[in-house]
C-alpha cells in the first residue's frame, strides 16, 4: 500500500504499509482489508474502526506498544503523521546541540497519549504529558502501565482549560523542547462539515457522518479555534521561558504564521522557525522558538 506523502526521510512509514506484514503482527487488522478494484489490499479509511485497528497495527509493528486501547469517542491519531512530528523535534534539537537527557513537555497528549509513545520508541526521550480531560489521562496512563514506560512517561492534569503551563510547571521544571498539537476548529458544527467534506471525499456512501479518527470536544475545538489557542500558548511561553529551551508546534492554517511571527517578536522571541511538513493528505508546518 503505497503513501506518496512527503514525509521525514527517518519516518518508517515514507513508503507506504505491508498490510500483509501488519496482519501477520496484528490478526484483528484482517478483517478490515479488502481488495479494491485495481486489486490493490487497502482499508476503508472512512470507517473509524479500521482507521483504529491500522494504526494499532502500526504501533504494535513498529514500536513495540502491544497495548493501545481507549475509547472509539477519542482521537484516533495517524501514526505517519505524529511521529513526523518527532522526527523533526529531533533534527531541531541536534542543530542546537540538544541530544543527551532530552525531556519533552507534551501539551494536550489526549487518551491515545501517542506523542510520548512515538517519542520514547525513536530516541529513548523522556516525556511529561498534561490534558484538561481527567478521563483521557486515566486511558493514557493505562496504557503507559501496560507498556511498562512508566520510568519514562508521567502525565499531568491540567485544571484550568484556559491555561498552558500555569499549574503544571514548577519553576524548576526544565525540558528541552515542548511540543502541542492543538485543536483545529471553533465548535462542533465547524468539525462535523469538515468531516462531511472528507467523508466525500473518500466517496464513502454512509449517510451517516461520522469522524474517521474520531475526536472529543477538548481534542477537536477551542473557543476562538486554531489561532486562539496558539496565541495563548505564545504568551504563556513567555512567561515560562526558562522552564523549555525550545517551544513547538504545529500549525494547519498557513495564514496564522504571520501573526504569530509578529506576536513573538514583541514577546522577544531569540530565534523562530518555521519547518515544513507532510501531515494527512494535507501540508502542515511547525512553528518553533526560543527565548535563549
Amino acid at each position: 500500500m503505497k503513501n506518496s506523502q512527503n514525509f521525514h526521510p527517518k519516518n518508517k512509514h515514507k513508503s507506504g504499509y505491508d498490510l500483509n506484514a501488519l496482519c501477520e503482527e496484528s490478526p484483528s487488522l484482517l478483517p478490515f482489508v479488502f481488495e479494491n478494484k485495481f486489486q490493490k489490499k487497502t482499508i476503508d479509511f472512512a470507517n473509524p474502526k479500521a482507521i483504529k485497528a491500522l494504526n494499532s497495527a502500526l504501533l504494535k509493528k513498529h514500536y513495540n506498544i502491544d497495548f493501545w486501547e481507549f475509547p472509539d469517542i477519542n482521537l484516533c491519531p495517524p501514526i505517519p503523521g505524529r511521529v513526523d512530528y518527532i522526527h523533526h523535534v529531533s533534527d531541531l534539537l541536534k542543530l542546537s546541540n540538544i541530544e543527551e537527557h532530552i525531556r519533552v513537555l507534551d501539551i494536550g497528549t489526549g487518551a491515545s497519549c501517542i506523542y510520548p509513545l512515538l517519542g520514547n520508541a525513536e530516541y529513548n526521550w523522556k516525556f511529561v504529558a498534561t490534558d484538561i480531560d481527567e478521563k483521557s489521562l486515566q486511558y493514557a496512563q493505562k496504557i503507559i502501565d501496560k507498556n511498562k514506560l512508566s520510568d519514562f512517561i508521567s502525565l499531568r492534569f491540567q485544571k484550568d482549560s484556559s491555561r498552558i503551563f500555569k499549574g503544571i510547571l514548577e519553576k524548576d521544571n526544565k525540558f528541552s523542547v515542548t511540543i502541542c498539537n492543538p485543536p483545529f476548529y471553533k465548535s462542533k458544527s465547524e468539525a462535523m462539515e469538515a468531516t462531511t467534506r472528507k467523508l466525500k471525499g473518500l466517496k464513502t456512501e454512509d449517510k451517516k457522518v461520522v469522524r474517521n479518527f474520531a475526536g472529543t470536544h477538548h481534542e477537536l475545538w477551542y473557543k476562538g479555534s486554531e489561532k486562539a489557542f496558539i496565541h495563548n500558548y505564545l504568551y504563556e511561553s513567555s512567561l515560562y521561558k526558562e522552564n523549555s529551551t525550545w517551544f513547538t508546534t504545529l500549525v494547519s492554517r498557513k495564514d496564522l504564521v504571520k501573526g504569530i511571527y509578529t506576536s513573538l517578536e514583541k514577546l522577544e522571541a531569540t530565534d523562530i522557525k518555521t519547518i515544513p511538513m507532510g501531515q494527512g493528505n494535507k501540508i502542515s508546518r511547525i512553528v518553533a522558538w526560543t527565548f535563549k
